[in-house]
Formats: C-alpha cells, structure tokens, sequence
C-alpha cells in the first residue's frame, strides 16, 4: 500500500518503439556507452538526451521491474522525460560532461521534486523532501538528468546487525546481476547495480564504512569514496558526520571523475566542506595513461588473506602495475589498523543518535520525528519492516547520551588518530608513498535473508578493505581487477587526505593496461563459463 507505481502510464506508451532494442544485450548497445560517448553520439545528433533517458526508463523496465527483477531501482522520476527534452532545446556547444545525462540517486539523498526519499524505509513515505540536497543542486547545475531513486541497504545498513544488503521494507532484496543468487553489497547496492546493468551511465551512493567501495567491487563497476568535506552532506540522511560522504560510481574510471567533478566543492549548509574548493578541481585532468609510472604503492597485507580469490587477484593486479613502471612496496604495515573497530562502533551510534534526531527534525510531513519514533514504527509495522531483520542498532544508538559524553569524545580522537596521523599518515610517510593497496571484497556471496551478510563489522569472512579510509576521512577508489568463477572481483586504492587527483591518476593508468571489465549476463546462478576473463596483465 506504500509503494507508489514505478512508471505513469504516459511514461511507458512513450517507450514502447524502444522495446525490441533494449532487449538486444550486446556491448554496441547504448546501455554499455560511456558518457563521452553518449555525449558525442548526442553531438552528431544520432541520439538525444530525451531519447537517452527513454531508453533507460524502459531498461528499467525490462530488467530491473520484470526479466531478471533487479529491484535496483526504486522509482523512476516522472519528471525525467520533460527536464530531458528542455535540456536538448538549450544544448550548445560548450556544455558539461553530464549536460542531459541520466544520474540515479541512493534513496538517502533529498530531492525537492515528485519522488520520495526513504532511505528504504516504510517510515519516511509520508511525503518528498521540500528542497534538493546541495550535491543534487550541483548536478542540475550541471545539467544532469535526475532519473530517480535507487534502491539500498535499508537505513544505509545501520538498523540491524543481522541484516542481508540491498534490503529494505520499502524495496525489498536487490540481486546482483551477475548472478541473480548473489548479493550485492552495500549499502549503495540498487546504486552499483543499475551501473552495472546499464540501467543509467552513472549513479550517486554514500559511504560511512565500504558502502560505496563494496558494492563496486562486488558489481564489477568503479566507485569513488571521496575525502570527508569534498562533497556537501546537506540533505542528505545521516550516520555519522564524522565519517558519512556521497561518491561517484560508474562503469569506468573517466565517468566516475566527471560525475567527482560535478558533486565537488564547498557548501556554507556544510561546515565541513569549508576547505573543498581549494581542493575541487576537474578530475578528468589526472585521466593519465601513464598514470602507473613511477608511483610508489605501498601493499597493505593485512588486509589481505581472507579470501583466496581476492588475493589471487590482488597478486595478478600487482604484476600488471610493475608492468606500467609502478614501484611496489610490498608489504607495508599499517599501525593500529586492529584498534579501529571499537572506537569507530561507538562513534557511529552516539552520531547517528545525534544526526538522524537533526535531520528528522528538519523534514516535514512526516509522522516520525525522532530515533525513538522510528523504532516504535517499527515495532508497529514489524510484519513488514521487521519479517527478516530488527533493529539492534537503533536500539544502542537510541541509549547513547549527548556527543559531550567523555566515552563519545575518547573514541572519536582514538579512531581519528589511529586512523589518520598514526596510520594511513604514518604508512605513508614512512615508506615515501603515493597511495596504498589492499584487495577488496572478494567475489559477491550468496543473498542469505535467514542468516544476513556473510560480512561482520570488525570481522570480515571475505575481506574488505574499507574501514582505514572510512574512519580517516580520507578518499579511496575501487576498480574491477580480475574474476573468479564468472564474479567480479576488485582492488581498492586509498590515500592522503585531497588525494583524489593521485589515485584517480594511478587508478586510471591501471584501468587503460587490465581492461578487467565485462557486462553482466544476469544467470541464475555462478557459472563460469559464460564468462572468459583473462587474468589482469598489462597488455
């Protein structure tokens, strides 16, 4: 009864005559286009915007609504068709990168128009947002196409230790399209996944800890986890001021620094962006081929050996650097990396006590107002919010005091520090480096709605290497490297603090040598052999 329909009816007999060509899946297809070459297909007038975001509606349609059922996608903006075609009246020349390109939203982030932002859940369907978020301002500003909302894990994955990604009451279970049986991480997963399916060219996620890192690596796509204060968190739904940060992903390094280059710079909404227009800049300048060459990448090994196929293919990624002149330093230590579980937990739950209260606060038309409104939603609507998952979460955040609490003010300097100065600082000081390396995630895992996440915070069975550049603040980018069994595997770069230029360069040069890319099939289940992946070699 919550869920509003997908499409308006004058949206879907707009896209009928593109029905039969969506349904061809070959890498030609306009789904599998970079933005360049969406824009320069759109420069010698074989497409349009408006066409561009028709034929995405009715993907949308075909793929992620019915066919393999994705469920990446929430809900598609009414609006997308009109704001397109009024962007193809006033094309010139000279225009932005995402001028007329079709940009879907993780279901966190306000949009002032005609849908909704939920964070998945049933609880905030009351009504939209009364204004954009500024990042949302900056991608109109850029002429982007808002498409609509995408899918997530539910809350950004803080309500329930014992939860499964891509879930939330409001969407249910996204897939992963690689294999339908597998999850797609998160909590940006309908973000990653409609990248990765060709729904949209690009996507928006947000990151506390892995959440736009993880569902990149599992959905073989490149995303960008930005400094802390390069991009505005106004309007967007919280967890921790100290470590939250929207992000680019994209199916390819280019596209990801153009959409970086759009959502880049400072907010007076958000102090903590005081400094990112010093630093925000047009990333596409580092998009060096070269970009390898002489850079010294320091491995961070213990991050490593939980996965054998993650390793495998962190080894293969390794020799393809040396390959293109890099200078590996292998391993390097970083201190204090085990001490950062506890402290970072603790902070997050005094935060989002604190910022979720604030935000609620400030969104009207919605019945809950507070932390405490929402678990007694719950509660109410457990047959629907709480049939598989509950909200331990909520609830110890709930009990937390003020951020005056000595306990809050103890952690967050411990995880700052052993993060930041004492760690990544530290790492690469010492060793004379440009940016570290660490597998990520290895391939996806089976979805598991009874047992959850075959990730446990502090204790991942299958690798990660999120929490370092999470906790610090400090930018981090994942890009497809290699496979196993037909799933995509990746490798994550992390760095200084405004070090996006540095790793977009290195993560590029890495990019343009392995060509470790290939759409998803979307099969049933793992099989290999539709696939042919060549190890990552330099070539």
């Amino acid at each position: 009864m919550f869920r509003r329909p997908l499409l308006g009816a004058a949206i879907v007999l707009a896209l009928w005559p593109s029905a039969a060509l969506l349904a061809q899946e070959n890498a030609g297809d306009v789904a599998w286009r970079s933005v360049t070459e969406l824009q320069q297909d759109i420069d010698a007038g074989k497409l349009t915007s408006k066409a561009l975001v028709q034929e995405d509606i009715a993907r949308i349609q075909q793929i992620d609504q019915s066919g393999p059922t994705l469920r990446a996608v929430l809900e598609v903006n009414p609006d997308a068709l009109k704001i397109a075609e009024k962007l193809d009246a006033k094309r010139r020349p000279l225009h932005s990168p995402l001028y007329g390109m079709p940009v879907l939203l993780k279901d966190n982030i306000d949009t002032g128009d005609h849908t909704l932002t939920t964070a998945g859940s049933l609880a905030l369907m009351d009504a939209p947002a009364a204004k954009d978020a500024s990042l949302v301002t900056r991608l109109r500003d850029a002429g982007a196409v808002i498409l609509g909302k995408a899918n997530l894990s539910e809350w950004a994955d803080f309500r329930s230790s014992h939860a499964s990604s891509g879930w939330t009451g409001r969407g249910g279970q996204t897939r992963n399209p690689y294999a339908l049986d597998r999850n797609p991480c998160g909590s940006s997963s309908g973000s990653a996944v409609a990248v990765a399916a060709g729904l949209v060219p690009a996507a928006v996620g947000t990151e506390t800890d892995g959440s736009i890192i993880c569902p990149a690596s599992m959905n073989g796509i490149v995303g960008i986890k930005p400094t802390l204060g390069l991009v505005s968190r106004s309007g967007i739904i919280p967890i921790s001021h100290n470590q939250d940060t929207a992000g680019p992903l994209a199916r390819n390094v280019t596209d990801a620094a153009m959409l970086l280059t759009a959502l880049a710079g400072s907010d007076s909404q958000d102090p903590a962006t005081a400094e990112a227009n010093k630093h925000a800049t047009d990333y596409t300048r580092f998009l060096d081929p070269n970009g390898l060459r002489g850079k010294r990448i320091g491995v961070v090994r213990q991050l490593a050996g939980n996965e054998p196929n993650a390793d495998r293919v962190l080894d293969e990624a390794i020799a393809a650097m040396k390959a293109q002149g890099a200078i590996i330093v292998d391993p390097v230590t970083l201190p204090h990396l085990a001490e950062l579980g506890d402290p970072e937990m603790t902070v997050m739950l005094y935060d989002f006590k604190h910022d979720l209260n604030a935000y609620l606060a400030g969104r009207q038309g919605l019945k809950v107002k507070t932390l405490a409104d929402l678990i007694a939603f719950d509660k109410q609507e457990a047959p629907r919010e709480m049939a598989w998952f509950g909200q331990d979460l909520f609830e110890q955040a709930q009990a937390k005091g003020p951020l005056t609490d000595k306990a809050y003010l103890d952690a967050l300097n411990k995880a700052k520090q052993f993060s930041g100065p004492q760690g990544i600082d530290a790492a690469l000081q010492a060793n004379h480096l440009d940016a570290l390396l660490s597998p990520s995630w290895g391939p996806a895992y089976l979805t598991d709605l009874v047992l959850g996440d075959h990730i446990v915070s502090g204790n991942p069975t299958i690798g990660g290497a999120s929490q370092p550049a999470a906790v610090a603040g400090y930018p981090s980018i994942a890009v497809p490297a290699g496979w196993a069994h037909g799933l995509p595997v990746g490798i994550v770069f992390f760095g200084a603090k405004w070090s996006e230029p540095t790793l977009i360069s290195i993560a590029y040069g890495f990019e343009q040598h392995t060509h470790a890319w290939q759409p998803p099939k979307f099969l049933p289940t793992v099989d290999g052999s539709a696939y042919a992946p060549a190890p990552a070699q330099s070539h």
